[in-house]
């Protein structure tokens, strides 16, 4: 009896056709964004760490719609989330002035290995997530180093007006916490899931299977940020001469000290935003069909 159990229920949702009980439709993964294409591209995207290494530098780059090639291509009527076309294409052509700057120019050291993945937020705007793997001469290996490439501190208004008020405008993390308890980074606990405000450090240290304790020195120094002051204990990592070029928010993370590098490349190989919802008469059958559910 035990073996029909599975048929007669499916007899009481109201199945009568015989023929497509245990059937199954997949998505191949030459469906693009589908399941097994994302698990594909995930298995791909780690194998090279099995030759070259653990990955050294994490970076996000989003599109900024104020960018000039982007706005002396408005109608001054016309909004820039309103042309995904041009985004896309400017943004590209931004991606592809990176890449030179890491795999040619070799502004971290030469490039063994590296990945990335560009995903479109709900909004429209699209951002880039990118895994670089150093060769072995140029592995960022003691917090000296990591003081050359990165920084957490909001720079001298006096010597550095420029990247000063970039690191204002694209660098600093929204007030969050008792400041702004709505904010989107809040969650159910009242904690902000980025861990802002960060400690201050009079220098930088390395982190336990985490990123690194960046230096943030207490310098009592605050800025005006959504009507909130804020000191280096909210900034963001960046790099000065890629944020200086690009003029966007443009994080940048030391990701060598993590020993589970899995996570990483899940993150970014993720895929789309996505929900499930279905819309069905009341007889339901047992009939799996990817391509439907998509």
């Amino acid at each position: 009896m035990a073996m029909l159990e599975g048929l007669l229920d499916i007899l009481r949702l109201g199945e009568r056709d015989a023929y497509i009980i245990g059937k199954q439709n997949f998505l191949p993964s030459s469906f693009i964004g589908g399941p097994r294409d994302m698990r594909q591209r995930f298995m791909d995207a780690i194998a090279p760490v099995q030759h070259f290494g653990k990955p050294d530098l994490f970076i996000t780059m989003t599109c900024n719609p104020s960018w000039t090639e982007i706005k002396e291509h408005l109608i001054p009527t016309d909004e820039s989330h309103n042309r995904h076309d041009l985004i896309s294409r400017v943004f590209r052509e931004k991606i592809e002035e990176f890449e030179k700057d890491i795999l040619k120019r070799n502004i971290f050291g030469k490039v063994a290995a590296f990945m990335y993945t560009i995903e479109f937020q709900k909004r429209g705007l699209p951002h880039a997530h990118f895994l670089i793997i150093l060769t072995n001469e140029y592995k960022i290996l003691t917090p000296e180093a990591y003081d050359n490439i990165i920084s957490a501190e909001i720079p001298d208004e006096n010597a550095e007006p420029d990247l000063h008020s970039l690191v204002l405008k694209h660098m600093m993390h929204d007030p969050c916490g008792n400041l702004n308890p709505t904010n989107s980074c809040i969650k159910k606990k009242g904690y902000c899931k980025f861990k802002y405000p960060k400690g201050f450090a009079d220098q930088t240290s390395k982190g336990i299977e985490s990123y690194p304790i960046y230096r943030r020195r207490n310098t009592r120094l605050v800025v005006k940020i959504r009507e909130q002051y804020l000191d280096n204990s909210w900034v963001i990592p960046y790099n000065p001469f890629l944020l200086g070029k690009f003029g966007r928010h443009l994080n940048i993370e030391i990701c060598s000290d993590i020993k589970v590098v899995k996570y990483l490349y899940k993150y970014i190989c993720k895929g789309h935003d996505k929900i499930a919802f279905s819309v069905h008469n009341n007889d339901t059958n047992a009939e799996i069909d990817e391509i439907k559910e998509y």
